[in-house]
């Protein structure tokens, strides 16, 4: 169902962010379930006191996936009410939203798979670059907002 006060690359794009969004949702919710397994089997590689890290890491990975992909289903439901939003800002917010729901919940990920003497691995530096852009996108759809 397509809204008519939305141009055709707007509404191509509210279309790719609820896709992406419902099933990127599905992907973290599995992650989730995978989790609660490790934890349910009491498998050491999860719970053994010296992956604490690890522990974190994979929940917080978990956690940010599950919600930024909320937030792609509520940019796409967003776009309609923001027909006067100019494209440019509209596409930079699209795509910095996109590499956020990437970078962050990969960065936990990988920040978990290799830990140092109780330090996360290299991955996680790939959290501070997805926390910016998921500020930008949101702060840019904020502006868009009228």
């Amino acid at each position: 169902m397509t809204n008519d006060s939305l141009d055709s690359t707007a509404e191509r794009m509210r279309a790719r962010h609820m896709r992406l969004g419902w099933w990127s949702l599905l992907v973290f919710l599995c992650l989730g379930l995978v989790i609660e397994t490790l934890h349910g089997l009491k498998t050491p590689l999860y719970l053994d006191v010296s992956n604490e890290t690890r522990r974190l890491l994979w929940t917080l990975a978990h956690a940010h996936g599950a919600l930024i992909s909320v937030v792609h289903v509520v940019f796409g439901l967003s776009l309609p009410a923001m027909v006067d939003w100019p494209d440019r800002q509209r596409s930079l917010a699209s795509r910095c939203l996109t590499a956020a729901l990437v970078l962050m919940p990969l960065g936990f990920f990988l920040g978990g798979v290799f830990i140092y003497e109780g330090d996360p691995g290299l991955g996680v530096l790939l959290v501070p670059p997805g926390a910016l852009l998921l500020a930008t996108a949101v702060f840019l759809t904020a502006r868009g907002v009228r």
